[in-house]
């Protein structure tokens, strides 16, 4: 029988135990010493993950003037897991809310999470604030998380500022930067610089006792991240502009739109009706949103960029520069006019006949633009009107019609320039120069923004060519705007040839016969072109664009006033009074400016 000694293998097994032991011993170590995660999920009950928002970015004037700023709010927020004993009635008189609303507002914070914060109450102003918190003790499960509200020292400009707002499920889809309770750019210029205007969120864990006060910071702010601020921008605006044309503009339906040409930063941007941006600000925004949104008068609609209209007989010097381009004219071809009975277009204006291109602007002679029109879609070097029609709307695209500009103006929509393809289509290939003539006096199925239309205005100012309309002037740490913002977009027309155009437009309001001869002004040397725009649906719309000084532009302008008659009546007052109020800072006509705000315009 063979006796084996196990005894040595006792101290190996020791040893294992051992090591085993110490293993054990050193990762306890770590955890409970070294490592924290562990430690802060077991107190995960008694602290509190605050959220720091940033302070949005402040939005300013070309001037430095304020436009839009920061002041401080509170969301109420819930984590209905540790809501317990609530007295309901006396939350509700707290908050000033209902018991029907507090249901349905504790109904949703617990069908988003029981366990995770969500907002209970939006956006409450610092003087409620002041008065809630102090007995927010008495509520476990509800705590104050600070946010800030967006404020408009001038009630203005609300369609190009926007508003902001909780975000929805699409929002929080399209980026991880979200979250429920959130506040993002809705509209204008707070949606289109979301991603600049909101920041960098910042995190703060708090300490917070059994009866839900906060005890102060978790390990000195160990865990703690600063927020970063959003970035200031600075607009084209001009904010006293704007308010003036907005004062013009009251109890009006249409818009002023006004444009450095030498820039094209948009320097008023003016829809009427229009609204208090206040409005749109805190817990009354919901509400205030479906009071305009039923409004008959339909004021959220921005018409400076969203309403299209017939240019009218502003559209006609464009015709005239493309035929001028064409070989189609030139500035000595005269054609005669018969007034009220000339065919197919009569006129609606008494002067000599024949005449030639400068005085047919001036005058604003249908029948010779007609003849103009006739003259491109005939134009023997090419092979078919067809083909002229094509070169035509090229033409049109270069001017900047029938597209958007696509740089920072949100909403924007592209108007209308006919193609030869919709022709094509609706006269089943069958048509000609007599079928589409109502596009010679800029109707028919011709349809501009106020936008398009004080960008050709800016086009004529610079002799053939523009910068695509934007509202960014500068950014804060950013010294250059985006390429498509500074690019010049040529017109294709040589510069030449806006010589008579200018000229005629020079002599509406310093020409005898000029249709805005009643406002000229010595003081300024300015040059526009009235419209008269047929509405099927009504009075006539008044237009009126422009541009000043002749020889520098500094602005250039484009007015409807809907369902308002002549151009003359009510548009051409209307830009004559807002470029002496920029280029002047002054107004030398108190009388006419009484009329227009007062909304009588005497004969």
């Amino acid at each position: 029988m063979i006796i084996r000694n196990y005894s040595s293998r006792k101290h190996v097994i020791i040893l294992i135990f051992m090591a085993i032991g110490a293993i054990y011993i050193i990762k306890l170590f770590y955890l409970q010493v070294i490592n924290h995660s562990y430690k802060l999920s077991s107190q995960n009950n008694v602290l509190r993950y605050v959220t720091q928002y940033p302070a949005r970015g402040d939005i300013y004037d070309r001037h430095g003037e304020l436009m839009v700023y920061n002041e401080a709010a509170y969301d109420l927020m819930t984590i209905p897991g540790q809501v317990k004993s609530l007295d309901t009635n006396e939350f509700c008189q707290l908050l000033k809310i209902d018991k029907a609303s507090f249901k349905e507002r504790f109904t949703k914070a617990k069908r988003f999470s029981r366990f995770r914060p969500s907002v209970f109450v939006e956006q409450v102003s610092k003087e409620d604030y002041s008065f809630i918190v102090e007995k927010m003790y008495r509520f476990e499960g509800f705590y104050f998380q600070p946010r800030t509200l967006r404020r408009y020292p001038r009630p203005i400009s609300a369609h190009i500022l926007g508003d902001i707002g909780e975000v929805n499920q699409s929002d929080i889809d399209k980026s991880p930067y979200y979250r429920s309770g959130d506040y993002i750019g809705k509209s204008g210029i707070e949606r289109f610089y979301e991603t600049d205007l909101r920041g960098k969120k910042g995190l703060k864990v708090v300490m917070v006792d059994v009866y839900n006060r906060e005890k102060g910071s978790f390990q000195d702010g160990k865990f703690d991240t600063l927020p970063e601020n959003g970035t200031d921008l600075i607009l084209g605006i001009d904010a006293i502009l704007q308010e003036y044309g907005e004062k013009l503009m009251r109890d009006k339906t249409g818009s002023i739109v006004a444009i450095e040409p030498s820039t094209g930063e948009i320097l008023a941007l003016v829809t009427s009706p229009g609204y208090d941006p206040n409005l749109l600000v805190g817990r009354v925004r919901g509400e205030n949103f479906n009071k305009l949104m039923k409004d008959t008068v339909k004021p959220l609609i921005n018409r400076a960029i969203a309403g299209t209209y017939p240019p009218g007989s502003t559209f006609k010097m464009f015709n005239a520069l493309v035929a001028l381009q064409e070989g189609a004219i030139t500035e000595q071809t005269y054609f005669s006019c018969q007034g009220q009975g000339s065919q197919p277009i009569k006129c609606t204006h008494a002067h000599n006949s024949p005449l030639a291109l400068q005085e047919a602007i001036e005058n604003s002679c249908n029948p010779y633009f007609w003849n103009t029109y006739r003259s491109i879609l005939t134009n023997p070097k090419y092979h078919n009107l067809k083909k002229a029609y094509e070169n035509w709307y090229a033409a049109m695209y270069r001017f900047g019609l029938g597209h958007r500009f696509n740089t920072d103006i949100p909403f924007e929509v592209s108007g209308n320039i006919p193609s030869r393809e919709y022709y094509d289509r609706v006269y089943r290939n069958s048509w000609n120069a007599l079928t589409v003539r109502s596009l010679s006096i800029g109707q028919g199925e011709i349809l501009l923004t106020p936008l398009q239309m004080a960008n050709l205005a800016a086009m004529v100012g610079n002799k053939g060519f523009y910068y695509p309309p934007h509202l960014l002037k500068k950014a804060e740490g950013r010294d250059t705007l985006p390429e498509n913002f500074t690019t010049k977009v040529e017109s294709g027309i040589d510069a030449t040839y806006f010589g008579v155009i200018r000229q005629a437009m020079l002599d509406v309001f310093e020409g005898s016969h000029g249709t805005a001869r009643r406002y000229f002004l010595e003081s300024i040397r300015a040059a526009g072109k009235t419209g008269t725009v047929q509405n099927p649906h009504g009075k006539d719309h008044s237009l009126f664009m422009a541009f000043a000084p002749f020889d520098q532009p500094r602005i250039a302008i484009a007015v409807v006033v809907e369902n308002a008659g002549f151009g003359a009546t009510w548009a051409a007052p209307i830009a004559s009074l807002m470029m002496e109020q920029y280029l002047t800072d002054s107004i030398s006509r108190p009388e006419l400016e009484q009329r227009i705000i007062n909304g009588f315009f005497g004969e």
